[in-house]
């Protein structure tokens, strides 16, 4: 039997974006980055726009949440926007504002859990850094730069079976106290100290004065000058950082014809390099930019696994901003929120052959099956049988298929961005592509699914004017 050695062109290009974006603000840049080379401009929350008809733009938000979006030659306030909605962000270690920690000889970084993690996978895995970092700047102010340490730094070790003969059948720790990461060990820092290589030994540091913008106390000085060298600065001239741990092991094909995914941030990277790619595929068309329809838009959030509540989250005023800048009149406003429709893209559930039973019997969506639309009557997903329609006929559009997915009476149901989002008098539908193992620090997704994606967003930028006008709803 002959073996693939490569997978889908769109996988292949979704393994590249998540490579290079182990946290949300890398993925912000580099969407941004890509935006770019397809001819968005950026423009600033805080300045006066001048859109015009015909234009492509885009803006961030505290480095952490982007939205984009076209604008069509026939355009006036007024006219609806087509959103997709997504999250760039993962479960994940966070190091602590003070994170110096020793134990037993060891150099420990103190940590704190983000989202809902299946955290007993993060053990013994090959983990490093990445994040922004607060550094001084030649001109006496102060820069956020993006780093990602392309090495493995630190480790969560699991206890050896010989010391806990009961962990092999039921693996329990406390998040606190056992699940601290080691860095290297203190002799090292003090060796390092005495060589001369560190300006101060751990004695001196602590009878030193720091100003208040200073975080050299808190944190190991091994640790700061490894940040400190791969930003080609001095140590002291850190003043601040959010640095999250990441998996070192590449996202890559895998199965007997490369038709999985292994990766880390498939929730919800994969729905945002979706996005991403659609949408900067619309604008290389021989048909961008269209006469009529609506505003095109892809909104990129941050927080959704702790609750969108944030200000660079769903639930903040980044979608009403937009909206309010496109038609600033509440009459107007009105009438754009009553013609947009938003797409709500999450990864969902795939049915698991082990586990068969956790899923409805008639709701098991399949690796590679095509999109899922999510239903659930308490509204912890926003579709509706009108919206729902709406995704259909997309899909339809580009010959694909479509799965369901609606949890079982007797299990709680996850839920996204959509629901929150909706509040806004938005149509709104809730959908994604099935994969394996959510939430833990290597998912399962689809290889062939990639591509199912990118097109029901280029039907919805391409079609939805056309397939609105023949929905009528009193």
């Amino acid at each position: 039997m002959m073996l693939s050695t490569s997978g889908p062109e769109a996988a292949t290009r979704l393994l590249s974006f998540v490579n290079a974006s182990p946290t949300p603000y890398h993925a912000v840049h580099n969407a941004a980055t890509k935006l770019e080379k397809a001819g968005f401009t950026k423009v600033r929350e805080r300045d006066d726009w001048n859109v015009k008809p015909g234009g492509k733009y885009y803006f961030t938000r505290n480095q952490a949440s982007l939205l984009a979006f076209t604008i069509p030659q026939k355009w006036q306030p007024g006219t609806g926007v087509s959103i997709v909605a997504t999250h760039v962000d993962s479960p994940n270690l966070r190091i602590r504002p003070v994170s110096k920690k020793t134990g037993s000889g060891y150099l420990q970084v103190g940590v704190e859990t983000y989202g809902g993690g299946l955290w007993h996978t993060w053990f013994d895995r090959d983990l490093s850094l990445a994040g922004r970092v607060v550094v001084a700047n030649k001109e006496s102010g102060f820069t956020s730069k993006l780093i990602k340490i392309d090495r493995p730094l630190l480790r969560v070790p699991t206890l050896a079976i010989h010391l806990d003969r009961n962990s092999a059948a039921d693996f329990k720790f406390n998040p606190e106290s056992e699940f601290i990461p080691i860095l290297g060990l203190v002799a090292s820092e003090l060796n390092a100290a005495k060589d001369g290589t560190q300006d101060k030994s751990s004695s001196e540091q602590k009878e030193e004065k720091h100003d208040a913008t200073s975080i050299q106390k808190y944190h190991h000085s091994s640790l700061l000058s490894v940040l400190a060298e791969e930003l080609s600065v001095q140590p002291e001239e850190i003043h601040d950082f959010e640095l999250q741990l990441y998996d070192t092991q590449l996202s890559q094909f895998g199965g007997l014809n490369n038709e999985f995914i292994f990766s880390p941030r498939m929730d919800n990277q994969f729905s945002s390099f979706c996005a991403v790619d659609a949408l900067a595929n619309f604008v290389s068309a021989s048909s961008f930019p269209t006469l009529e329809g609506n505003v095109n838009c892809i909104a990129l959030f941050n927080h959704e696994e702790i609750g969108s509540v944030s200000s660079t989250g769903a639930e903040s005023t980044l979608i009403p901003s937009l909206l309010e800048r496109l038609s600033p009149t509440p009459a107007l406003l009105s009438q754009s929120i009553a013609k947009s429709f938003l797409l709500s893209c999450d990864v969902s559930h795939a049915i698991h052959p082990n586990y068969a039973s956790k899923h409805e019997e008639n709701h098991k969506p399949a690796i590679n099956g095509g999109i899922v639309i999510k239903t659930n009557a308490k509204q912890r997903y926003a579709t509706d049988a009108i919206t729902s329609f709406v995704v259909r006929r997309l899909v339809e559009k580009k010959g694909g298929k479509v799965q369901e997915f609606e949890v079982r009476n007797d299990m709680a149901c996850g839920s996204t961005v959509g629901p929150g989002l909706s509040k806004l008098g938005l149509r709104t539908v809730d959908v994604g592509c099935a994969i394996l193992s959510m939430h833990s620090i290597r998912e399962t997704a689809g290889s062939y699914d990639v591509q199912n994606c990118i097109d029901l967003f280029s039907s919805l930028f391409e079609g939805f004017a056309e397939i609105d006008a023949q929905l009528v709803v009193d």
